[in-house]
């Protein structure tokens, strides 16, 4: 829903330099995803009339990253501070409501701090978010009078006693839009770095007898900015601690909650066990009681009630019924749908295949393009032939086929119902139900034959 007395401001232009990369620091992934996209998702859970984003360094890209309609785009170019950034968000935004202003770098605040913050400003304070630290080397200091916010000073212009003051500036405020613009049009440059600095509008705020005002956040990391590979690698720390606190506090078992990894949306149901080093991308479901074993990756997928997942297989685009036994080493590639108590063993492959209940494909086979009924048996060494090179073709196996080892299925082609095709056999033709199929080359013994021997070299 659509707060319709909102605007939010996200500033993205920094080049990001000392991340050492091509690629515009706010795209830099945090939990699979860009830090700028969990910007915008914040924003939008706030349900913000306007979203703009103001984009500098590498702004093509980020353009191109976020093809979203809701979202408005200005330009900085150059890039003369957070004060000129946010002056060329104004014509994107509406003069009425307040304006959030939010870093693209600054990628795990909360709704609920942002949504004390808003309620602080209301329709007329400018609304500060600051913390108290114990080293506040490098931001901006909250300075007050008789308890009252009167200015922010910089690191860099502030004197021996200003550098005590322990409150610091996050940069995140919420002020009236149309005071901001008056307030961002007088803003001067005469200052350390020679720049329109942001923090400059709360002395022209008080000055025009503004009430400034602050919340706090409710965990030092939801301001922590990114400026480095370093820091970006303890917010993905953060982020997965929160996840995994998450998980155990709704009844999942985890061997170690600091080795797992979510990137997307992970649900289990209760009494759900995650072993170490499980990777979880995009949304991913997950069945009571069902076990994953180490080093598993899985993305898009769910997975039914009582699974044992066995370790390193991967899981992508499928659907695992209930009670069924997958693994170690296997692959279950998209459209992928397994009926409950299937078995799917080692160094096994499975895609775009349906498998019945009650079915097993046990040891190193390839199964593509197949529609496999209930209870089946799939010999090691089984391969579903559906490429030609330019065309996929369906194999259709029906219930209670038995498959021998070293078998090649050629699709087009149908396995009757309980038929049973020998080991070796290479189908090309349909096999009929209820009979024994097999198509091999006669064997022969070759009493005359001697085994090539190497030459000696001198």
């Amino acid at each position: 829903m659509k707060n319709s007395s909102l605007n939010v401001v996200i500033l993205a232009a920094g080049a990001g330099k000392r991340m050492r990369s091509e690629v515009p620091k706010v795209l830099h992934p945090l939990a699979g995803k860009a830090m700028l996209a969990h910007v915008l998702d914040t924003a939008r859970g706030l349900g913000a009339q306007k979203i703009c984003v103001v984009v500098g360094h590498g702004g093509d890209a980020v353009r191109a990253a976020f093809p979203a309609p809701d979202i408005d785009w200005a330009d900085q170019s150059p890039q003369l501070g957070t004060g000129h950034a946010l002056l060329q968000a104004l014509p994107h935004i509406d003069p009425a409501a307040p304006t959030l202003v939010l870093y693209g770098d600054v990628p795990l605040t909360r709704d609920a701090t942002l949504h004390r913050l808003i309620e602080a400003a209301g329709q007329s304070n400018l609304a500060l978010l600051t913390a108290q630290v114990l080293n506040p080397h490098g931001y901006g200091r909250i300075v007050r009078i008789d308890g009252q916010v009167k200015r922010i000073v910089e690191e860099k212009d502030a004197d021996d006693a200003e550098r005590a003051i322990g409150e610091i500036n996050t940069g995140m405020l919420v002020a009236p839009a149309a005071a901001l613009a008056r307030w961002l049009t007088g803003l001067g440059n005469q200052n350390a770095q020679g720049e329109y600095y942001l923090t400059d509008i709360v002395a022209l705020a008080v000055s025009e007898g503004c009430k400034v005002v602050t919340a706090h956040p409710g965990a030092a990391w939801e301001t922590d900015g990114v400026n480095n590979k370093a820091q970006l690698a303890q917010l993905e720390r953060v982020y997965q601690r929160n996840i995994a606190e998450a998980l155990l506090e709704a009844g999942t078992t985890l061997a170690d909650p600091a080795r797992i990894d979510v990137r997307g949306e992970l649900t289990c149901e209760a009494d759900v066990f995650i072993d170490v080093g499980c990777v979880f991308e995009g949304k991913v479901s997950v069945g009571a009681g069902t076990t994953l074993s180490a080093n598993c990756v899985l993305k898009n997928c769910t997975i039914g009630a009582g699974v044992l997942v066995k370790p390193f297989c991967h899981i992508e685009d499928a659907v695992v019924g209930a009670n069924s036994i997958i693994g170690p080493y296997a692959r279950l590639r998209p459209g992928t749908k397994l009926g409950n108590e299937v078995h799917i063993g080692n160094f096994c492959e499975i895609k775009n295949s349906d498998i019945a209940s009650g079915s097993k494909v046990n040891h190193l086979s390839y199964i593509g393009d197949t529609s496999m009924g209930s209870r089946v048996n799939i010999g090691a060494g089984t391969i579903t032939c559906n490429y030609d090179g330019a065309n996929k073709f369906r194999t259709v196996i029906e219930d209670d086929v038995f498959i021998g080892s070293d078998t090649q299925l050629v699709a087009p082609v149908t396995v009757g119902r309980g038929a049973t095709l020998g080991a070796g056999t290479t189908l090309t033709k349909d096999a009929p139900a209820d009979q024994l199929t097999v198509s091999r080359a006669k064997q022969i013994s070759m009493a005359s034959w001697k085994r090539p021997q190497k030459i000696k070299k001198d």
